[in-house]
């Protein structure tokens, strides 16, 4: 029996009134989460915050390595999208998961108050500059966005070999995050650990 085509998959996805609801109303919502970003950082950006005493960052000289962090990033996004092209279940489990992660994190950030970890090396984001300006955001720290977007390509892709890939890159921009002390160790760590739960929920409530 001959595999799907694209139009297949997107037309079955499309029919499927469940399905379509689901890609429009969490397009909606993510939409409203990124238009929402510049005022939210603005807010966490004049808070005054603690400094933690990270004894790994203490023994890692700082360097700036966004180029790779971002370059990753980037490769890695452009995976998901393309498969997600190919398979739009692909691109409706991460919009969703997203949207979870997006709502603890905003709980997170605003609950925990951190100033960035000393030796910081400003990363500019060439995301989060778009959306806010020439305002470099350094107090979005607990946990990591950059890992958490990162673990969760890496749950929502579907080929082993595409899994594989997107472990390693999450693995190398988390430990780059912390070369650049861009993030304490506990934002990082923290980050999978968030993802996950949002992950697993996304999907029973996507398969009920």
């Amino acid at each position: 029996m001959p595999s799907p085509t694209l139009k297949d998959n997107w037309t079955e996805t499309w029919n499927s009134r469940y399905k379509r609801y689901q890609m429009i109303i969490g397009t909606v919502i993510i939409a409203a989460i990124i238009y929402s970003l510049p005022f939210f950082f603005a807010h966490i950006q004049k808070r005054k915050g603690a400094v933690l005493n990270d004894w790994l960052l203490a023994h890692i000289p700082p360097h700036d390595v966004s180029v790779y962090i971002f370059g990753l990033i980037g490769a890695m996004a452009l995976l998901i999208l393309l498969r997600a092209i190919k398979n739009p279940s692909i691109y409706i489990t991460w919009c969703w998961a997203m949207i979870f992660v997006y709502i603890v994190r905003f709980v997170t950030l605003s609950l925990v108050a951190l100033d960035p970890p000393s030796g910081l090396v400003p990363l500019i984001d060439p995301i989060n500059s778009f959306f806010s300006g020439n305002t470099v955001i350094t107090k979005d720290l607990f946990f990591s966005g950059h890992t958490a977007t990162m673990v969760m390509i890496y749950l929502c892709l579907e080929k082993r070999t595409d899994k594989i890939i997107a472990l390693i890159a999450a693995f190398v921009v988390a430990c780059l995050l912390l070369v650049q002390h861009v993030h304490y160790t506990i934002d990082v760590l923290a980050a999978p650990v968030v993802v996950y739960p949002c992950y697993r929920l996304t999907r029973y409530l996507l398969n009920k």
